[in-house]
């Protein structure tokens, strides 16, 4: 049997290496790939794809796993050939189901219409684009029902991104949570002025905000050796293994949060991609256990810890640093409030902590309508509308600030959005059992020492791949399952101080 594992891992090694080189290409995409290459780059991905496809649901493959399935188990649940053979079988039962040239197919198409979405959401113009969302759709739908033709489509789709997760689950959770935070919201409303942002708005060299935003996310543990960070047009975390993992941010040149958040965020994600044990290189345990835990980190660093009160602390002197003059009437509790402002927006990227989530459910609803059928695509820009006004309070001027201000759809990935809100959630939970652990870790951020913070999500999260199910990795690293009330109760907390109500 250990030489059918050997085998089954040599020829597992050869999908990822070409997987990661596929990561490369689609980050060049989105970065510095110039606008006339996509239609060579989209035949490169999907040819690599297909090769993909085929070497990894090789008969061969599938008599492996199936031979040495229960010889894994037997060495224990948390082994590593146990682990291994868990991943490995869930991602090859999905992938053999997805016929070749329908994966050829549904990459040629996310590469055309991630271009389209690029230049329609330029031009503000969703005719452009409806075309391609339209065809998104029905693949997903097609997907869907290659990989199980007994739930609904979304369930099927959405167990690709937070394993586990259901619509049912999803539909009770969403309720729970924007009713915990409408009370925060009115009192927000009924307070406003009593917070500014004002610090934040100015003329911001670009290039100055790149060094500000390398500097910080080197302090928070990302390595550079390791890794790097550029700019796209949509921030994004990919690379190729981890020890070649990528980040990228953005710049406004009038708003300076976009670029600092942005970069908090994605080193969120890669510090998670990072701190994957070398072990598990090039192994289907590499990497996270879903995307929900996966923001879980990135908004844990974005919110939890960049928005403290303690991180102003730390953070005021490298932004005196970057801008001189432009922060020297600035103090760490203006700095502190200007990031925590919270209104309505039309942009989710740019959303404070309260209204973050209203954003999601707006998505959510979408995209479940439009694989239900319940929603013609050409009519989502309207729906957008009326759901901004209605969760929001605001309506969106034009496309580009409305419907076609995310990239996700354009690339396929229908069932993602949800995982957002779950990082929120689970952001929330580590938190409260990270302080029960470590004590004072306002101490620890307000002098800039995160390494303590970072190792013990390393101890338990990172270092556990995907070994686990994300809800079973919760319960082993905390001792609960995904809750709403931390959450709640964290926003209530915060905002009320902040604004001066209360709950």
């Amino acid at each position: 049997m250990e030489k059918k594992f050997a085998e089954l891992r040599r020829r597992f090694e050869e999908v990822a290496a070409l997987g990661s080189a596929g990561g490369l290409l689609g980050w060049d995409q989105r970065t510095y790939m110039p606008p006339k290459g996509a239609e060579a780059r989209g035949k490169a991905l999907a040819a690599l794809e297909e090769v993909l496809h085929a070497k990894f649901t090789a008969p061969e493959t599938g008599r492996l796993i199936a031979e040495i399935y229960d010889w894994a188990q037997a060495k224990g649940h948390d082994s590593f050939e146990a682990s291994y053979l868990r991943a490995l079988k869930r991602d090859y039962d999905k992938e053999v189901k997805l016929p070749a040239e329908f994966v050829a197919e549904f990459s040629l198409a996310c590469t055309a219409a991630y271009e389209a979405w690029h230049k329609a959401r330029a031009a503000s113009d969703f005719s452009a684009f409806a075309p391609h969302l339209e065809k998104m759709v029905r693949l997903n739908l097609r997907k869907a029902q290659y990989l199980a033709p007994a739930l609904q489509p979304y369930d099927a789709l959405l167990d690709l991104y937070e394993p586990g997760m259901t619509r049912a689950k999803l539909d009770a959770l969403f309720p729970e949570l924007l009713a915990g935070l409408k009370p925060v919201i009115r009192g927000i409303a009924a307070n406003k002025d009593k917070v500014s942002d004002a610090p934040f708005r100015g003329d911001f060299d670009e290039a100055a905000q790149l060094r500000l935003a390398d500097e910080l996310v080197k302090a928070l543990g990302f390595d550079f050796e390791r890794g790097r960070q550029d700019k796209s047009a949509h921030p994004f975390t990919g690379g190729s293994s981890r020890n070649d993992v990528r980040i990228t941010t953005r710049t406004l040149k009038d708003w300076l949060p976009s670029c600092v958040y942005a970069s908090l965020h994605e080193c969120g994600h890669a510090l998670y991609e990072l701190g994957s044990p070398e072990e598990f290189e090039f192994t289907p345990v590499a990497g996270g256990a879903g995307l929900g835990l996966h923001e879980s980190q990135s908004r844990f660093w974005e919110n939890v810890i960049g928005r403290s009160r303690p991180f102003a602390r730390w953070a005021l002197p490298l932004y005196r640093k970057h801008f001189p003059g432009k922060f020297d009437g600035v103090s760490e509790e203006d700095l502190y409030r200007a990031a925590n402002h919270s209104e309505s927006s039309l942009i989710r990227v740019e959303a404070d902590e309260v209204t973050y989530n209203l954003h999601i459910a707006l998505r959510y609803e979408l995209e479940t309508l439009l694989l239900d059928g319940k929603l013609k695509v050409k009519d989502a820009p309207e729906l957008w509308n009326a759901k901004m006004k209605e969760y929001l309070g605001v309506t969106p001027a034009n496309d580009a600030e409305g419907v076609l201000q995310d990239v996700h759809w354009s690339q396929g990935m229908i069932g993602y959005f949800p995982t957002y809100t779950l990082g929120n959630l689970v952001s929330a939970q580590l938190y409260g059992a990270m302080k029960a652990d470590l004590g004072d870790t306002d101490a620890l951020v307000a002098k800039g020492e995160f390494a303590p913070i970072l190792g013990w999500l390393g101890k338990k999260i990172h270092v556990h791949g995907r070994k686990y199910l994300p809800e079973e990795l919760l319960q082993k690293a905390i001792g609960e399952k995904i809750q709403v009330r931390p959450f709640v109760e964290y926003i209530g907390a915060k905002y009320s101080e902040l604004y001066g109500f209360r709950l």
